[in-house]
């Protein structure tokens, strides 16, 4: 079952490049929704608004293309923001997951379209594998990370606007794994598949979606304000500074050192 192709099997059963045109289409509405939400929440404004400031100091060429590549390697690749190791670690297994899941639903799809030209094993292995891993991370997440299920003690099946993301992603992971272990066809898991992924793309504008494309840009910005003295107006992380002392709200807390301590950190915050 892990060396079969889904798609292959349901090739001649679907009008010719179905799901390639499905595919397309998707891709094509995530571009579009991205667009409309930069659009319509003025991210693009603020953040070009942000780098076109002027600041203390000039960055040159090569501390920006440092900088991009620090900000891919850490607060991209290994998802740095995160303060608790389980859910980095359920966040970099959804991540993963899902790329290796999308990058191989394309290549089998396009590349490995019918019967007659089998996928290689490591590409089939990898789209299971990738599904998986969403799975894991992502049910992960919804049942023992949530803040409001973790923290709060919410149930887990509470539902708000702002999981269709999460939901959709890992309904249509979890429904490609149920279609494909079911030997693929046009049955009524297909389309209810289909369905799963129509609602992950096409929802961008109401989503999280595009939170995948924000965040790097935003890591970005940060690091830039960071190197050219702006840092958005904020005071630095020290207090060796009596200009950055002063500005503290709290007399008390003005020659107080930056590391206080684990404070409300000492024990999960469980007290429902």
């Amino acid at each position: 079952m892990l060396t079969s192709n889904p798609y292959a099997a349901i090739s001649g059963s679907l009008p010719e490049g179905f799901m390639k045109w499905y595919i397309a289409l998707m891709i094509l509405s995530v571009i579009v929704g991205t667009l409309w939400d930069v659009i319509h929440k003025g991210s693009a404004k603020y953040f070009f608004a942000n780098l076109g400031k002027k600041a203390p100091r000039e960055v040159s060429g090569g501390e920006v293309v440092a900088i991009a590549i620090k900000t891919g390697l850490i607060d991209v690749a290994t998802s740095k923001e995160f303060c608790t190791q389980s859910r980095r670690f359920a966040h970099l297994l959804t991540m993963y997951g899902f790329i290796l899941y999308l990058v191989t639903t394309i290549l089998m799809v396009f590349s490995y379209p019918t019967a007659a030209t089998p996928a290689p094993d490591l590409v089939l292995t990898l789209w299971w594998v990738g599904a998986l891993m969403v799975c894991v991370g992502g049910y992960w997440f919804w049942f023992f990370i949530r803040v409001d299920v973790a923290a709060e003690g919410g149930s887990p099946f509470r539902l708000m606007k702002a999981d269709l993301f999460v939901l959709s992603l890992i309904a249509s992971n979890t429904l490609a794994l149920i279609w494909a272990l079911a030997g693929g066809g046009l049955g009524v898991i297909f389309w209810v598949y289909l369905l799963a992924h129509t609602v992950l793309f096409v929802g961008v504008p109401w989503s999280k979606f595009a939170h995948m494309f924000f965040k790097p840009a935003a890591a970005f910005e940060k690091r830039i304000s960071e190197a050219n003295g702006s840092n958005e107006n904020l005071p630095f992380q020290t207090r060796d500074d009596p200009e950055q002392q002063k500005r503290h709200s709290m007399e008390l807390l003005q020659d107080a050192p930056m590391d206080m301590g684990l404070g409300i950190k000492r024990e999960a915050p469980r007290h429902y």
